[in-house]
């Protein structure tokens, strides 16, 4: 398991403004670091895992409500975690980052403590993410994230878990409608990014995103409160707002076309980025398609994508075309890190594929999601000051790590 040792790095670094930029313009940002986490152990299939969380988000908001009672998939912890403190004297717990989620909450491997800095609400709060579920009390209390504090934040205090074995809870960094239903007697509650620009910490509700690629337990990566870290990227930034359609618009969902060569698998279509889902799901006939062009059969373990060595050497691009730019998945990109095969419980000579079913026909509403996979090889900046989605390349981009 990886360590979870938190590094805190300063910037003062900050972009507004136009569709692209290569320099940022404004200040005040702050940087933290962000370790990997991979937990192998009991029966997984990852691509299934990340059905259940699709089927959950688009259940979710078209109902309005993240029903915690729901199914669970058995998965392994498999995500990127920050390390909070909340209280004081502060503790420190380690959440996975989710951008699909606005709820932050703690108390799965470490219980909460209540210090002179909490506030029971009397509300409760339940939310399923598919794979995972939790239930219990609101508390009012000061997290900390490196040198930034939120006074007074809404976090969930679990009396009732599940499958999120490995880690303390989840940091919520997703749109604050996405709390709509959770917490007893509110509507919705402010999320910590909302709270960090309120309360003056920083200057704009911006995010950065940036994710070492998983490669021998040893993925690290920077989650940048208040703008995006120039020194991580190696392009313009390509900005896209966010989708108009029903229900991804109700995440940081975007309209994007992929092709695989030459061939279209989806035009312009609506769906999802998302830090909480694993691989790269796209709508069933175009999962078809990618596999009848790649020549990979489908693999009853993981889930997954199989193909051979001569397979993988006949492997085209995978272009995502966002905002006008297209955004290339090399061949290298498209498999799972065969050092890390073990923890998909997959052959350790085998190649897996990172794209997978999402479970349903293209219907122009939610047809893809574009998981950490996805995000380990462009740099993500989710931006609600001005409602858009940014990307650009970064080091890893054309990486043969895999």
């Amino acid at each position: 398991m990886l360590p979870t040792s938190l590094k805190v790095v300063l910037s003062l670094l900050l972009v507004f403004g136009s569709p692209v930029f290569s320099t940022p313009i404004n200040a005040n940002k702050i940087s933290l670091s962000l370790a990997a986490k991979f937990k192998a152990a009991g029966a997984t299939n990852i691509a299934a895992a990340d059905r259940a969380r699709a089927g959950a988000l688009r259940q979710a908001a078209t109902i309005g409500k993240r029903d915690a009672n729901a199914s669970i998939t058995n998965v392994p912890a498999i995500g990127y975690t920050i390390q909070a403190g909340i209280g004081n004297p502060v503790k420190h717990y380690q959440l996975l980052v989710d951008t699909a989620s606005g709820n932050t909450w703690i108390g799965v491997d470490q219980s909460y403590t209540k210090t002179k800095t909490s506030t029971a609400t009397g509300n409760t709060v339940s939310v399923s993410y598919g794979t995972g579920n939790f239930s219990g009390e609101e508390y009012l209390d000061t997290v900390t994230l490196g040198p930034l504090s939120i006074a007074q934040q809404s976090i969930g205090v679990a009396s009732k878990s599940a499958g999120f074995q490995g880690v303390d809870g989840v940091l919520g960094i997703g749109p604050v409608g996405l709390t709509k239903g959770t917490v007893s007697n509110m509507d919705t509650v402010p999320t910590i990014t909302h709270n960090l620009f309120t309360q003056e910490s920083t200057s704009s509700e911006i995010l950065g995103v940036y994710f070492v690629p998983a490669s021998e337990y040893d993925a690290t990566g920077t989650l940048t409160f208040g703008g995006w870290n120039s020194s991580l990227i190696t392009s313009d930034i390509t900005y896209t707002p966010i989708t108009s359609s029903s229900p991804a618009s109700t995440y940081w969902g975007i309209d994007q076309s992929i092709d695989y060569g030459d061939s279209n698998l989806l035009s312009s279509v609506p769906g999802i980025v998302d830090t909480g889902t694993v691989l790269i799901l796209i709508a069933s006939e175009a999962f078809k398609a990618y596999q009848s062009a790649t020549g990979a059969t489908l693999d009853d373990t993981t889930g997954m994508l199989k193909i051979t060595s001569d397979q993988y050497s006949n492997l085209k691009p995978l272009i995502f075309t966002i905002g006008g730019t297209t955004f290339t998945l090399t061949p290298n990109a498209q498999i799972w890190p065969r050092s890390m095969n073990s923890v998909i419980h997959g052959d350790s000579d085998s190649i897996y594929l990172i794209v997978a079913d999402i479970g349903s026909k293209s219907d122009s509403t939610f047809d893809f999601i574009n998981g950490y996979t996805f995000l380990e090889r462009f740099y993500s900046i989710f931006d609600t000051t001005n409602q858009r989605v940014g990307f650009a390349t970064t080091a890893y981009t054309e990486s043969t790590l895999n």
